[in-house]
């Protein structure tokens, strides 16, 4: 073939031979169906009109008139230019077939089309469009393969037509405004197309459009990576949206997902939604990071279905589904999230099923409005909020739901919300496991809670309803029920670190066949006025009472087991006045301790193995003797965890009178000193005790008393000990005549800090009042003016103000004890002048070393009839230098839960002899001495 010359720039290739012209447009009006136009590299600056069956081709730049090899050209090697304005470089007809290889177009205008297909059918290979916008319209079909579209205004891309349109491995860069822009009833593929760097969203489908992606990246786009409008559809499979400067995939309308609405699930690749974009919006297999929005926001009539996708690094939530918006996701993945992880407000559906959410700056999930939301087999942890929270007028279904990890709430529910658990799992909550609050109600079946700070607690004009359920080595109560209709039956509360079953103030629960096994404080608490049906109840070795009702509490108790209490098995202040019925209790010093005024009606109780027994053992006939007056130390009975008033966050202890009034100092000077370790903490005790002692001499011999500030700030990591040490406080206070009754309050910022306006100072006024004559002790006070700024709020700082003003009303009457972090306590106490003014001293609270863990692990052995071998001591020593001394090392808290795992293993081991001995029964070994843990990932 002869080569093509300067003086021929273009051939026609036909059956008739080669044909040489100086334009394209003079080669095409001689060109027939089938002929081929090659063309040498170079600049054309004409409008080619395209009308039949013809190839236009870039000749090889190395010379000749051979057509350059497919796939993308080496640079721009044939480039049709635009003449003027308003005119396209490239038109393609009604009913034209052509191929182009290796050409590129470049319009005049930015946001004008530099490539206009108003019909027929394109297949382009190579090249692209540099310059202008690449517009299909019509009935027009494109096949695009290895082209370069950049540097248009408006839109890269523009499809409106009835034709198919195929962008294989191209990429769409530089685009002032939208990258491709769907609409009409278009249908699009995308495979290994890139579309990077537009000024507007990266892809938008609206009307009726249809567009599937696959294997497709979307990268940095300023606004949103997908946006679909009206009636669209897109299928998205294995793609990538990273950094956008929106959602990465925003829905603000579409068509109607397939039915049935079920979830498809990852290996479902075959199903119909995965061939074609039938309908709604589909991610199978995607990954959305980076987006400075969220990764997915879905509102209006939009529907939206994600499968085995990863949402991660999101400034905002990951998925929010908003008004008439209805979602589902399936073996998603959504990490670290600067908001809510899945948000569901207004009326909005969301579907969730194997959903993993970690490390969310807000909640895990957050429902508002009258959303519904139904989340199975799924998992929520590391989140900065509660795990859950549900409002307004919300349904939500959490069926094998995991959630924790958290500073707040596994699950709180607050206004109208209703929330069904199945088979949930709700651990390690620095707040409830499951929080009710206001009209909120509950359903709970097979819900199991442990480590939280209070395992479930229940508003007062809510519903609860919890069945079979386990509430494990909660910190403080394990339930507390309020005036709303709870019913509690079946399941266990095993080791509550306070009471096992707590009735707030007006509360009528019916409980039944519940079992409460080794609660610190007593096992049922009934505080005044509250009047609970409580049948087939077994409590075994409470620390204090079995059950203890405040005054004016009544009730009926029937078929109640009570064993090995620490106190008389049943307390009851003055006007209780409760029925007891069937109430067995064994191996108990004494059966029923009850205060002058009470009033019981006494039917079928019985004791075995009570050393000072007023009701008859089961041989025994006769009823049971009317109540009598308590004897000395009858007023010590009283149950920790005991709650009053109407918000039931405080616990208080002791009962109307006060406990410390028959202990003298010299008594709890020696409790305080056996206790492990604390010597500083001791040592500065007493020389309070010896200050305050000079104080009332002075006052004695008429001297005035110098400023004496009551008032303590306790520093120290979690389970040093604050809380014992500010119990003992307040009883040394009431032994010295400072304060009238010594018992003890505990509140945080959830008992002080209201939820709307006004509400805040009425509940900080109601938790001070409950501490009248004793200690307010404030755990994690830090929380209430937290040094980054965030969770803080005008709520916060008004509950300070008004503890600082209470204080001031009753410098007297009450003593405040702040605890918390020492570096986060500076800070509380920094935040406000009139903090720093009354807690003026400061008790710091070591970590305890090996030797005190090894210790506190002796002494919990001896209190449950264990024995350590020496080669056991041995293990434990090695084991605590080894542990690691990080944020989730608890101290005290940490020796009592090797201690427990050590009864855990050695019961397992016990269990492999077939007849084991009382001492292999009571002997912990080196073998029951557990792992070390591992260290965080």
């Amino acid at each position: 073939m002869t080569s093509i010359g300067l003086d021929a720039p273009v051939r026609l290739v036909s059956a008739h031979g080669h044909q040489p012209y100086g334009t394209i447009a003079a080669a095409l009006r001689d060109a027939a169906d089938g002929d081929e136009i090659r063309i040498a590299p170079g600049r054309y600056e004409e409008t080619v009109r395209i009308a039949g069956q013809v190839t236009l081709v870039a000749a090889d730049p190395d010379g000749g008139d051979t057509p350059a090899p497919e796939g993308p050209s080496p640079g721009a090697a044939v480039t049709l230019v635009a003449p003027a304005p308003g005119r396209p470089a490239l038109e393609v007809l009604p009913g034209a077939r052509p191929t182009l290889r290796g050409v590129t177009v470049r319009g005049a205008a930015a946001d004008q089309p530099a490539a206009l297909l108003a019909g027929g059918a394109t297949h382009w290979t190579g090249g692209g469009v540099r310059y202008g916008r690449l517009e299909v319209r019509g009935d027009a079909a494109l096949r695009m393969a290895d082209a370069v579209l950049s540097g248009a205004a408006l839109a890269g891309v523009l499809l409106r037509t009835t034709g198919a349109v195929h962008l294989t491995g191209c990429l769409l860069a530089d685009i002032d405004g939208t990258g491709l822009v769907v609409g009409g009833t278009t249908r699009v593929e995308l495979v290994h197309t890139e579309i990077r760097g537009a000024a507007g969203s990266g892809i938008r489908v609206r009307e009726d459009a249809r567009a599937v992606l696959r294997g497709c990246l979307v990268d940095r786009p300023d606004r949103s990576g997908l946006l679909t409008e009206d009636r669209a559809a897109a299928l998205l499979t294995d793609c990538r949206i990273r950094d956008t400067g929106g959602e990465a995939v925003r829905a603000l309308g579409s068509s109607p997902l397939p039915e049935p609405e079920t979830l498809a699930t990852p290996d479902s690749a075959d199903s119909p939604d995965s061939a074609d974009a039938t309908g709604g919006v589909v991610l199978r297999g995607c990954e959305l990071t980076g987006p400075a929005a969220d990764a997915i926001g879905v509102t209006g009539p939009a529907q939206l279905q994600v499968t085995a996708s990863v949402l991660r690094d999101c400034a905002g939530s990951g998925v929010a589904a908003g008004d008439g918006a209805r979602v589902r996701l399936a073996a998603v993945a959504v990490v670290r999230t600067g908001a809510t992880a899945l948000v569901a407000h207004g009326s909005a559906a969301l579907t969730a099923r194997e959903v993993t959410v970690r490390d969310s700056a807000a909640n895990g999930l957050l429902a508002t409005g009258t959303a519904a939301v139904d989340l199975t087999d799924s998992e929520l942890t590391g989140c900065r909020y509660s795990a859950v929270h549900l409002g307004e007028r919300t349904t939500t279904a959490l069926t094998r739901v995991r959630a924790g990890a958290t500073p707040e709430h596994g699950v709180h529910a607050v206004d109208e919300a209703t929330v069904t658990l199945t088979d949930a799992r709700l651990a390690d909550c620095g707040m409830s496991g499951l929080d009710l609050a206001d009209a909120a109600r509950a359903e709970a079946s097979g819900l199991a809670v442990t480590r939280c700070l209070a395992g479930v607690t229940a508003g007062a004009d809510g519903a609860l309803r919890l069945t079979d359920c386990e509430v494990t080595d909660a910190e403080r109560a394990g339930i507390t029920l309020g005036r709303g209709d709870a019913e509690v039956s079946g399941g266990r509360i095993l080791r509550p670190g306070t009471a096992g079953l707590v009735f707030t103030t007006g509360a009528t629960p019916r409980v039944t066949d519940t079992e409460i096994r080794e609660a610190t404080g007593s096992g049922l608490v009934v505080a005044g006025e509250a009047a609970p049906r409580v049948t087939g109840v077994r409590i075994v070795r409470p620390g204090k009472n079995g059950l203890i009702l405040d005054g004016g509490a009544t009730g009926v108790f029937e078929d109640l087991d009570i064993v090995r209490p620490g106190f008389p098995a049943v307390h009851l202040a003055d006007r209780a006045a409760p029925t007891l019925r069937r109430i067995r209790v064994r191996d108990a010093a004494e059966d029923l301790s009850a205060e002058p005024g009470a009033r019981p009606e006494v039917v079928d109780c019985v004791s075995i193995r009570v050393k000072s027994a007023r009701w008859p053992a089961p041989e025994t006939p006769g009823g049971a003797p009317g109540p009598k007056p308590a004897g000395p130390g009858a007023g010590q009975a009283s149950g920790a965890g005991q709650t009053s008033g109407a918000e039931g966050a405080s616990r208080s202890e002791g009962s109307a009178e006060s406990p410390a009034s028959e202990e003298t100092l010299e008594e709890l000077l020696g409790e305080l000193d056996r206790l492990v370790g604390l010597a500083r903490v001791k040592q500065d005790v007493a020389s309070l005790v010896k200050l305050m002692r000079t104080v009332q001499r002075r006052e004695s011999a008429g001297l005035a008393a110098p400023p004496l500030s009551r008032h303590l700030v306790f520093a120290g990591n979690p389970g040093t000990g604050k809380t014992t040490v500010a119990r003992l406080y307040g009883r040394i206070l009431a032994a010295v005549g400072l304060l009238e009754r010594g018992h003890l309050v505990e509140a945080d910022r959830s008992s002080l800090v209201g939820e709307y306006v006004g509400h805040t100072g009425p509940k900080t006024q109601r938790v001070f009042q409950e501490a009248m004559g004793g200690v307010l002790f404030i755990d994690e006070a830090y929380s209430l003016a937290p040094a980054q700024g965030g969770g803080g709020n005008d709520f916060a700082q008004e509950a300070i103000a008004t503890l600082v003003k209470l204080m001031e009303d009753h410098r007297d009457s009450v003593v405040v004890i702040v605890a918390g972090y020492p570096n986060e306590m500076e800070h509380f106490i920094d935040s406000n002048p009139g903090l720093s003014s009354r807690f003026n001293r400061t008790l710091m609270f070591e970590d305890y070393d090996t030797e005190e863990l090894l210790r506190i692990v002796e002494r919990h052995a001896t209190s449950h009839q264990y024995d350590l071998t020496d080669a056991a001591r041995a293990s434990l020593t090695g084991y605590f230098e080894l542990l690691p001394r990080d944020g989730r090392f608890g101290n005290g808290r940490s020796a009592r839960q090797v201690f427990q795992a050590m009864t855990e293993r050695q019961a397992y081991r016990v269990s492999e002899i077939e007849t084991p001995s009382e001492s292999e029964l009571m002997t912990l070994s080196e073998l029951d001495v557990p792992e070390l843990p591992e260290p965080p990932r």
